[in-house]
């Protein structure tokens, strides 16, 4: 970072700055250039990590006339950083490496029998992890909340019987013990994505967190929550692109799929697509899928159900097993024509 100093500044607005970098710990150097024989510009080079470093702080000194950050402002998440990409791994599950991890099952857990069918047709499709909603963040206060509690129970028996972890959407910190205590990947949806208190907590735990792009918000803006997380000392953070709000209204959201490869450029961190939340169709999953795959994604969250036409919440664009098994078949063949697997 450089900070670029008015001209004709006193000492005390001077020592301002200075001041605010000592008490960040934050590490500079302060130096004159000749811009022409008669003028001279002052200038503070950031010789340490500054992510810590507000800038609008900064901007609003007196002292200060422009600031250029010249590293990313999401420092731990940027690959200048970390160069090697990160591999968050849930049991025998490596989410980042060379293998696509396909998640699958119901976007709300309703029975137990209903969990146990769902999870039994994701593992023999090739799932990997089993997705369920226990509390679910819906539009409506009255549509269907969740089982709750009650789901984790019929989640935790698929879970043993069928040997696959699961993940679940969290929806705030007074659930965190339950979560990190059942839960092998605990989810952020979108609306959460910038709950920085909930993101605050998810970084003192041990646990894989999957972290879901806002419904309106720029790829900066999604990353420097994953920040808030990786800053708190937990490095299993994996991305999930679920699409952003657009004037198009043909599908549920609109699926960015040049977010994959430019996110792999700046982040180190997997990603994972949500073609489900993203389309809104079933007849348009298994396409937008596949896209993903060939654009370079770690793995799919897919909702699957046994019974869509009867489902509690998002039939419409949940798959049915067999073609949850199908587009799985699918995948792999373009998996394997970019050097990767399923």
């Amino acid at each position: 970072m450089i900070i670029t100093l008015k001209s004709n500044i006193n000492n005390e607005e001077l020592d301002k700055v200075f001041k605010e970098l000592n008490n960040k710990k934050i590490e500079y150097k302060h130096i004159q250039i000749e811009a022409n024989s008669n003028e001279k510009i002052n200038l503070i080079i950031i010789t340490s990590d500054a992510y810590n470093l507000d800038e609008h702080v900064i901007k609003s000194m007196p002292a200060v006339g422009q600031v250029l950050r010249i590293t990313t402002p999401y420092k731990l998440a940027s690959r200048q950083y970390k160069k090697e990409d990160t591999i968050v791994t849930v049991g025998d599950v490596k989410i980042g490496g060379k293998e696509i991890v396909i998640m699958g099952g119901p976007c709300s857990v309703e029975s137990e029998k209903q969990v146990e069918e769902i999870a039994k047709g994701v593992k023999e499709a090739g799932g990997k992890v089993l997705r369920g909603g226990l509390y679910k963040p819906r539009t409506s206060p009255y549509a269907f909340q969740g089982l709750e509690s009650v789901g984790i129970e019929y989640l935790l028996k698929a879970k043993e019987k069928y040997n696959i972890p699961i993940i679940s959407e969290i929806m705030g910190i007074d659930k965190l013990d339950e979560f990190v205590k059942n839960v092998d990947i605990i989810q952020v949806g979108a609306r959460n994505m910038q709950n920085f208190e909930l993101l605050k907590a998810l970084g003192k735990v041990n646990k894989p967190i999957l972290l879901k792009r806002g419904l309106a918000n720029t790829i900066e803006e999604w990353l420097m929550s994953a920040e808030y997380i990786l800053a708190g000392g937990n490095k299993n953070v994996i991305l999930c692109e679920r699409g952003i709000r657009t004037f198009e209204k043909a599908t549920r959201s609109t699926l960015d799929l040049s977010v994959i490869p430019l996110v792999k450029k700046l982040t180190h961190l997997p990603i994972v697509v949500d073609p489900s939340h993203a389309t809104g169709n079933w007849e348009l999953v298994e396409s937008v899928s596949l896209a993903a795959i060939a654009a370079g994604c770690d793995g799919l969250l897919i909702e699957v159900h046994n019974h869509p036409e009867n489902a509690f919440s998002d039939g419409e664009q949940s798959l049915k097993i067999e073609r949850f098994s199908a587009l799985i078949e699918k995948g792999k063949k373009i998996a394997e024509v970019i050097g990767r697997k399923i």
